[in-house]
């Protein structure tokens, strides 16, 4: 299973189909939607993540809490639910956002060190900026 938008490319004996997310709360105001991305298959698949990739191998029972912008994608034998964290103080203070998935094991879970935002905002300083006049084009 992948978070939405996480599929690149597969080898052709991989398929690739849809799943829905659990429940109908968790889909609408956990960020990632109600439609998750479900491959199978024997090959190799490319998924797209921003910094390190992590995996994690949950043994049966064995809970894994994620900010739910870092998870990529599980096995499908793991559990997942998509609940919402603290209050409002926690949102704007703690900086993860009100929602955290819940992973409960057995099986393998990928998740991403950074999220898309916190790379753009990490490269902005080595950009070039409007007032470079050493940039040129083409």
């Amino acid at each position: 299973m992948l978070q939405k938008d996480a599929f690149l490319v597969a080898e052709g004996a991989v398929d690739l189909d849809i799943a829905f997310q659990q429940k109908l709360g968790a889909a609408l105001f956990g960020g990632q939607g109600l439609i998750i991305q479900k491959v199978t298959g024997e090959g190799t698949v490319f998924v797209s993540v921003c910094g390190d990739l992590v995996e994690h191998n949950l043994a049966p029972g064995q809970l894994l809490k994620v900010a739910t912008a870092h998870v990529v994608g599980w096995e499908a034998s793991v559990q997942y639910d998509i609940q919402s964290i603290g209050g409002i103080k926690t949102a704007f203070f703690g900086g993860e956002g009100l929602f955290v998935t819940t992973l409960r094991g057995p099986g393998k879970v990928v998740t991403q060190s950074m999220t898309l935002s916190k790379l753009a905002n990490a490269l902005i300083p080595f950009l070039p900026h409007s007032n470079d006049h050493n940039i040129r084009v083409g």
